[in-house]
């Protein structure tokens, strides 16, 4: 089974895609995690990598690279803003790929909370390296982050609870045609 689920900060696509990796037995892999050890080796915060990706497209290539190969291997949870879109150009059957989705203040407060920062701090970085993204995605792939077309399932995960989303998404896998 080859799930994505994608999401902008502080939507809670990491504490979903752990949820469904440890109940369906599927790995779990995120693009997010790979983005911000990147930026570790680099020696930079998320913000400085970012920039530094706007400049350097290598980055989100080897990024989308490394997710391509290990959904191949199948029983996988992929967790990334460009998941889905990177699996669909690859030709790589999704069985369900979820969108999730929150108002910027919901996201920020959660990111606040996370990062244990002020809220207004949380806000302005998430702004920030949103628009970052937003740019490189369709410089790099003309791809519209906006465009939630190809997803299966869009959740805003501010109307329920951790457990509620999960319910909601475990409902839709445990219902897939087979």
């Amino acid at each position: 089974m080859i799930i994505t689920i994608g999401g902008l900060p502080g939507t809670g696509t990491t504490t979903m895609a752990k949820k469904i990796a440890e109940k369906y037995g599927l790995k779990h892999v995120c693009a997010g995690f790979i983005f911000r050890d990147m930026a570790k080796e680099m020696g930079m915060d998320l913000s400085e990598f970012s920039k530094y990706a706007e400049e350097n497209e290598e980055v989100d290539k080897e990024i989308d690279r490394r997710q391509v190969e290990m959904a191949k291997e199948g029983n996988i949870v992929l967790e990334g803003r460009l998941a889905a879109w990177m699996l669909m150009r690859n030709n790589i059957k999704i069985d369900l790929a979820i969108w999730l989705k929150a108002p910027p203040m919901v996201r920020a407060e959660r990111i606040s909370i996370r990062e244990n920062e002020d809220v207004e701090e949380a806000m302005r970085k998430m702004l920030e390296r949103e628009q970052s993204e937003k740019k490189r995605y369709k410089e790099i792939y003309n791809i519209d982050i906006d465009d939630l077309s190809i997803y299966d399932l869009v959740i805003d995960t501010s109307k329920w609870g951790v457990d509620g989303v999960f319910n909601i998404i475990c409902t839709a896998i445990d219902n897939l045609k087979k």
